[in-house]
């Protein structure tokens, strides 16, 4: 019986865990859409918006 007592309030701290992590992937899903929108207005998109650097190398390096 004290196992299983165990058992369950393992479960019940893993699900409560879960529950939280859920919340704060949601709530960070939905600032970077609030981002999103604000920066929509722009004319400079947000992925060029922070450098003018190329995302690779121009030539592959040597062996």
């Amino acid at each position: 019986m004290y196992q299983f007592e165990i058992h369950e309030m393992r479960s019940a701290e893993l699900r409560r865990v879960a529950q939280r992590e859920r919340l704060a992937r949601e709530v960070a899903r939905s600032r970077r859409a609030a981002r999103r929108t604000a920066s929509a207005g722009d004319d400079v998109p947000a992925a060029e918006s922070h450098s003018d650097r190329p995302r690779r190398n121009r030539l592959p390096r040597t062996a």
